[in-house]
């Protein structure tokens, strides 16, 4: 039987990864956490190395079914381990660690025992196998001594990954195996030719027959998985291409995420809830603008073309050049610091590990969007750069007119704040500083967006760019978005609404700019979960912040409690009230 595992070799490998929560040392575990991120390091080497983790670069994936099994169980025992500690009274610490390592275990659970892509596909060995060297190649951080070293014992995880692939992969989906083929014969010529033609000129003259011999090895591994998938998968692929999860699975998705019984129906409510009710307020935001700018002038009576009108003059204060773009957003971003310090609303960091760059072209789909890549958690180097969403100067006038609007300069003066003060760039500096490891590494999904957009709100409430209204419009119209991505991702997934009825939505109902509406199909079938933090974690630390503000009163001060959330970093939502009141005590 293909799928049958030697006990022996099991029995071994459970040992191996469980030995640290023995139920006799149990109870007397200090951090189940700590336990819990070594094994999680020795089980995606990869991963632990891309957060910071150098040392793990020496070890390479090993997805054998007596490991997969293995780690299962062991997230199992810890599993009911956190259970039996959270059942008995702990410090407020521990109570947090413990609910976030519990909703990692959940999602590995929920990843290995149900979704299988070990077994359902091909996609989940073919990225490992093509990477194992490449990426390890053009690293900057090795010597070449270590990277040669390293790149001989990978060679032969390449070849296991192969072996476990052709032992369990069962299914797949059809476009995707034809994708991860393409794929496997690339890498195939990669081992074959490149790697030899790259590595043996650099080894010994009684070494590089050897090391030849070992990618001819290692390239007719990946030919054989490629004939296995031909010849014995491909005929019998039974899943979807969809990338649409049904009502079932994104439920349960979302519960998880979420950390709480939140239910798809319950979401698309509170979030067409919230597309109303900042429509409205748009409109009474928009007629304030049009009667300041234009006195004496009856603003129009309809929502259409009130908000049409006052959004148009938004846009007209865009950017028309790239360099003339790079060079304004750096001043917002000087701006914004000096900004934050004088009103005191979070204490920000005397020295800056900050740049921000125009997104290049070869970043794909996120040059549109924009994104902050901050350093490795666990890297020495703290440098942080705020890529800016951009579109080149040689593109088509109409391309660029509809993008420059959509990233119109009253947009950027609120996203500034988002993005970096006090929003993702400096959450992510202080975040480098926690001591707890779990809040690092396994952060709650809801905090990140969550905080940014708070940070908003914040900073417009204390008078950021002079109370302009045109600014405070943008950034109700990207509160209206972030409604419109969880009330969609809903749609999308559960309620059977195909690419052409969430764009007529998103445009008509939820006022979309141009821009946002390209990319918003491609992120929900991407990132479904994800998609919705923006506007469920704004929700919850808006309660949050109206409740601390009502609770304490004249003794409310919006730097500690800014500060508090910032030094606790990504815990779940509902325990912020309680971080809050023991900070203050």
């Amino acid at each position: 039987m293909r799928k049958a595992i030697l006990g022996i070799a099991w029995i071994s490998m459970v040992l191996g990864l469980t030995c640290q929560i023995n139920p006799e040392k149990a109870a007397d575990a200090v951090d189940i956490c700590a336990e819990y991120i070594t094994t999680w390091k020795d089980y995606y080497p990869s991963r632990a190395f891309s957060r910071g983790f150098f040392s793990s670069v020496f070890k390479y994936e090993d997805y054998r079914p007596e490991r997969i099994l293995a780690w299962i169980e062991f997230n199992r025992n810890t599993q009911g381990e956190l259970t039996a500690r959270l059942s008995r009274e702990l410090p407020l610490d521990n109570r947090i660690n413990a609910r976030l390592l519990q909703t990692q275990i959940r999602k590995e659970l929920m990843r290995w025992e149900i979704e299988e892509p070990h077994k359902n596909s091909l996609a989940f060995y073919t990225g490992p196998i093509s990477q194992a060297v490449f990426r390890l190649w053009h690293s900057d951080i090795l010597t070449q001594a270590e990277k040669i070293e390293i790149v001989q014992k990978r060679l032969g995880a390449v070849r296991d990954l192969c072996a476990a692939a052709i032992q369990m992969l069962e299914n797949g989906s059809p476009e995707s195996t034809q994708r991860s083929l393409k794929g496997l014969e690339r890498a195939q010529r990669y081992y074959a030719e490149r790697l030899p033609k790259q590595v043996s000129p650099l080894l010994p003259l009684d070494s590089r027959e050897s090391f030849n011999n070992e990618c001819r090895e290692t390239s007719q591994s990946i030919q054989g998985l490629g004939t296995f998938v031909k010849e014995q998968l491909l005929p019998n692929l039974t899943l979807s291409d969809s990338a649409i999860m049904g009502r079932e699975r994104y439920a349960q998705q979302l519960e998880i995420y979420t950390d709480s019984d939140l239910t798809p129906e319950k979401l698309e409510e509170i979030a067409l809830q919230e597309i109303q009710e900042v429509r409205g307020l748009m409109a009474q935001a928009s007629r304030e603008y049009l009667l300041e700018a234009y006195p004496g002038q009856d603003p129009p009576p309809e929502f259409e073309v009130l908000v049409k009108k006052a959004l148009g003059a938004m846009e007209e204060h865009r950017p028309l050049k790239e360099l003339e773009y790079l060079k304004v957003l750096r001043s917002y971003a000087k701006e914004a610091e000096d900004f934050v310090r004088e009103k005191e609303i979070a204490t920000i960091p005397t020295h800056q590990t900050l740049s921000i760059e125009l997104a290049p072209e070869s970043s794909g789909p996120m040059a549109r969007i924009g994104y902050v890549r901050p350093a490795p958690p666990f890297h020495p180097n703290p440098w942080t750069t705020w890529y800016l969403a951009n579109i080149p100067d040689s593109f088509p006038d109409q391309e660029r007119e509809d993008f420059w609007r959509s990233f119109n300069y009253h947009f950027k003066k609120f996203i500034v704040i988002h993005e970096l003060f006090p929003g993702h760039y400096i959450q992510s500096k202080i975040l480098r500083e926690n001591p707890h490891a779990v809040r690092i590494l396994f952060p709650y999904g809801l905090y990140s967006e969550g905080w940014a957009t708070l940070c908003e709100r914040v900073a417009l409430d204390a008078g950021w760019d002079g109370g302009n209204k045109l600014t405070i419009l943008a950034q109700l119209r990207k509160r209206l978005e972030n409604a419109n991505r969880a009330y969609t991702s809903v749609q999308s997934h559960c309620n059977g609404w195909d690419e052409a009825q969430v764009l007529d939505f998103s445009v008509s109902t939820s006022l979309l700019a141009p821009q946002f509406a390209k990319s918003l199909w491609g992120r929900l079938m991407s990132s479904p979960m994800q998609i919705t933090s923006y506007f469920l974690g704004n929700l919850k630390f808006d309660a949050i912040y109206e409740a601390e503000r009502k609770r304490l009163g004249e003794d409310f001060r919006i730097k500690d409690f800014m500060d508090t959330i910032l030094r606790a970093g990504p815990i779940p939502l509902d325990m912020f009230p309680q971080a809050l009141e023991e900070s203050l005590r």
